[in-house]
C-alpha cells in the first residue's frame, strides 16, 4: 500500500515496487498510470480514509504500507489557519495510524511487515512550516512507538525524511524557473536539489525483507541540509 502513488515520491516508491514484483495499491485522490490497484481517497477526511482502509484490508493482506502523502500549506505563524493544521494533521498521522491498524492483522498474522512513513527535513525547523513541520514531526513519535511495540511482530517502522525535493509539492511554493530554485540548491551542501528517486532508494531499503534488524530509524535524504543549514 503506497499513499500518494500518482506522482512524485510516491510514485517512485510505486514504480520500484512494481519492479521488485510486488502487488501495488495506491491511496490518492488522482489515479497513477502505473500498474497499481487505484483506491480513490481524500486522505485529509478521516471518515473516507477509514472506509478505504477497511475495504483494502477485507480482500487484501497487506504487508508494506509506505504512508507517503503529504501537502504543504505554508503559512507564518500570524496567518496559519487550524483548520490547515487540522487537514495536515488528518492526512500526516491520523491517516498513518489509521492505515496501520488496517494493516496489523495480515502483518501479524505473516509475522512480518514493513511500515515506512515520509516525514520531512522541515521537522527540524523551517519559516512558514508550522503546521508541516509539527504534523511531520509526529511522524518520529509514531514511528518510535509503534517500532517497540512492533518488533515482537516481526515488524519494522521507520521513517525516510527527504529535503528539498524537486517535486509538484516543493515548487507549489517555489515556482520552477525562478531563480529562488537555484538560490535553494546552492543551500544544500550537495549543491543541487534532491530527485525522487533519492528518496524511493532510502524507503525501499526500509521496505526490504531483508532490513528486519533496521527500526525506529530516521534516514534524512537531504543532501547534508539536516546538518547544516537551509533557506527557501
Amino acid at each position: 500500500m503506497v499513499t500518494g502513488a500518482s506522482a512524485g515520491i510516491g510514485r517512485a516508491v510505486a514504480e520500484r515496487l512494481l519492479e521488485r514484483g510486488y502487488e501495488v495499491i495506491s491511496l490518492d485522490m488522482q489515479p497513477a498510470s502505473l500498474k497499481v490497484k487505484h483506491i480513490g481517497v481524500d486522505l485529509t477526511d478521516a471518515k473516507a480514509t477509514a472506509e478505504a482502509a477497511a475495504d483494502i484490508a477485507r480482500s487484501h493482506a497487506v504487508t508494506t504500507l509506505v504512508h507517503n502523502a503529504g501537502v504543504i500549506r505554508p503559512a507564518l505563524l500570524a496567518e496559519v489557519k487550524l483548520e490547515d493544521f487540522q487537514a495536515l494533521a488528518n492526512l500526516h498521522l491520523s491517516a498513518a495510524i489509521t492505515l496501520a491498524q488496517a494493516c496489523l492483522p495480515a502483518m501479524k498474522a505473516a509475522n512480518y511487515g514493513r511500515i515506512v512513513l515520509v516525514s520531512s527535513r522541515a521537522v527540524l525547523g523551517l519559516p512558514t512550516r508550522t503546521s508541516y513541520s509539527a504534523t511531520k514531526a509526529g511522524m518520529l513519535g509514531l514511528a518510535r512507538t509503534w517500532a517497540l511495540e512492533l518488533a515482537p511482530h516481526g515488524i519494522t517502522v521507520n521513517v525516510v525524511a527527504p529535503g528539498p525535493i524537486r517535486t509538484a509539492n516543493f515548487h507549489g511554493v517555489i515556482p520552477e524557473g525562478s531563480p529562488q530554485v537555484e538560490r535553494v540548491a546552492q543551500a544544500i551542501p550537495v549543491k543541487r536539489l534532491g530527485e525522487v528517486g533519492d528518496v524511493a532508494r532510502a524507503v525501499l531499503f526500509f521496505a526490504d525483507r531483508d532490513a528486519g534488524f533496521v527500526t525506529g530509524q530516521v534516514l534524512y535524504v537531504c543532501g547534508g541540509t539536516s546538518v547544516g543549514t537551509l533557506t527557501l
